[in-house]
């Protein structure tokens, strides 16, 4: 399979052109987390793993309440060997429309969800011991879903419209990307002290639409999942830009998407819309721990995963949409505990995959 890869960044561009990529084995286990009876899975926004081997699954199940204002949101433990422990966080005040979960390393578990506009840290035991933002009050005649205005709106410091996932640097400062509205990403201390943001809506170097997902590596710098532009932003941990990566490897055009038409995407370029679901916008990024640090990321269309280094080098690609094992529809998060482990949470499948690759 040949491909390339584009990597920039504000004081160089570098092209590789006929890049050989290759399609990266791998199976994928059945079962890998087991329900208990009478539970089940809705859209799965979400997969992390701590350092126990435990998996927690964010899934927009257990669904009650009206189309705006339901209660779509609940988050799961399993053991290493897919057994169900316990519910995280039953009938939360924040439960709205789950987002991502994510584990920190000291193994509290921080959900965002993007109906309510929160950020929740949980401690190992499942107990809240921090809140970021603040969802709609009940009781306001205007609450309801956030309009997304042009021009935007400006943000309001220590508020989210619609945040969508959360990263630390090794000083322990939390990133949260923000989101489908305010198209920035905040930064908070270990303390939960508010101390900067950086970006803004557009499509320029530093600027974002729709940072959907975020990762930092051993260094401190942040990769942004910039889908609605079709690409990876680094920076660095005050929001200087270091580089992008822009993902393009050829793929049969047979290949149906897992919902909807075959994008056009010189049409949507023209028209100015969201690249969302172009082949290569990044829906999730997670990179693996060290010392050898590597990215993975996954796109909607046509369905794939793809295995980078961190400069942006396409290493391996693997899957293709749809809905049987090993295929995939719409991944929403990956879970990396190693190179060749990876957790998968699909919205169109409502499902986890448990990925085994053979590189």
């Amino acid at each position: 399979m040949k491909g390339w890869f584009v990597a920039t960044a504000l004081s160089f561009s570098v092209y590789a052109y006929a890049q050989e990529v290759p399609v990266i084995r791998f199976d994928s286990a059945p079962d890998p987390v087991k329900m208990p009876k009478d539970v089940h899975l809705g859209e799965v926004t979400g997969v992390a793993v701590n350092s126990k081997g435990h998996v927690f699954v964010f899934s927009r199940g257990n669904t009650n309440g009206p189309a705006y204002g339901a209660a779509a949101a609940q988050l799961l433990e399993f053991d290493e060997n897919g057994k169900f422990i316990r519910e995280i966080g039953k009938n939360l005040y924040a439960w709205s429309f789950g987002h991502t979960v994510r584990i920190d390393k000291d193994d509290n578990i921080w959900a965002t969800d993007k109906g309510s506009d929160m950020v929740i840290k949980f401690n190992p035991e499942g107990r809240v011991v921090m809140v970021f933002g603040r969802k709609q009050e009940a009781s306001d005649k205007e609450t309801g879903p956030v309009e997304r205005h042009k021009p935007p709106l400006p943000p309001e410091i220590g508020r989210f419209r619609q945040v969508t996932d959360v990263t630390w640097d090794p000083a322990g400062n939390t990133y949260i990307s923000d989101g489908y509205i305010n198209s920035r990403v905040a930064k908070v201390d270990r303390n939960g002290r508010w101390i900067k943001s950086f970006g803004e809506p557009g499509n320029k170097p530093g600027q974002l639409n729709t940072p959907h997902s975020i990762a930092a590596d051993a260094q401190g710098n942040i990769y942004v999942a910039d889908r609605g532009n079709r690409r990876i932003q680094v920076f660095d941990g005050d929001g200087n830009v270091l580089r992008e990566i822009r993902i393009d490897v050829p793929f049969d055009a047979g290949i149906q998407p897992a919902l909807g038409p075959v994008p056009d995407v010189a049409k949507l370029e023209a028209a100015g819309s969201p690249l969302t679901q172009a082949p290569g916008a990044p829906w999730a990024l997670c990179i693996t721990p060290g010392p050898r640090q590597v990215l993975y990321a996954s796109d909607a269309y046509p369905g794939r995963v793809y295995k980078l280094s961190l400069d942006g080098k396409v290493l391996g690609v693997l899957g293709e949409s749809g809905k049987q094992m090993k295929q995939f529809g719409w991944i929403h998060e990956i879970a990396c505990p190693s190179e060749n482990v990876l957790y998968v949470a699909e919205l169109l499948n409502w499902r986890v995959q448990k990925l085994m690759l053979h590189p």
